[in-house]
């Protein structure tokens, strides 16, 4: 998702509530500091300058948290929290245990509730989420083994996999 006010793409995505109707901005990070820096009331003085400054360092902690963030990698699947935030998608189920404390506010806010309570696609009803991490696991391994040309480490590995997949 880009900017709307730059070609950059957007960070920080803000709701503010204006005339009892949510309206939704989706900044990056410097128009997201521009933004939060700007004034509402036309007041001057220190405590305007204060409050400014205290913005500014909170939007500048907020933008090393998330640096911080997305540093941080799926042990399973390998995906890191910033491709996450750019693709909208995770790679492995296990990628919901990996990034929960930060998965949990934003699915709140999208369902409104973080447990699922619909229906589940009946393909993998039968396999549960351990074996499924597991077969993620173990393919990001056998292209590993593949880019390495370890071929016999890849061909233990596909003979894993479809141990996995016949037994399932």
């Amino acid at each position: 998702m880009k900017c709307q006010k730059c070609e950059r793409p957007a960070t920080f995505h803000i709701t503010e509530l204006t005339g009892g109707k949510p309206e939704e901005l989706h900044l990056c990070e410097e128009c997201a500091r521009e933004y939060l820096t700007q004034s509402d009331s036309p007041d001057t003085g220190a405590a305007n300058l204060a409050g400014a400054l205290a913005q500014q360092l909170a939007v500048g902690q907020t933008a090393q948290e998330l640096a911080r963030l997305d540093q941080q990698a799926c042990p399973v699947c390998g995906i890191t929290f910033f491709e996450f935030r750019n693709k909208g998608r995770l790679g492995c189920p296990h990628d919901y245990v990996c990034f929960q404390k930060e998965l949990e506010p934003l699915l709140a806010n999208i369902h409104g509730e973080t447990t699922h309570v619909g229906k589940r696609p009946k393909q993998n009803a039968a396999a549960d989420t351990d074996q499924l991490t597991q077969l993620v696991r173990l393919r990001r391994e056998m292209k590993e083994a593949i880019a390495a040309e370890d071929y016999e480490q890849a061909s233990k590995l596909r003979d894993e996999i479809k141990q996995i997949k016949d037994a399932g």
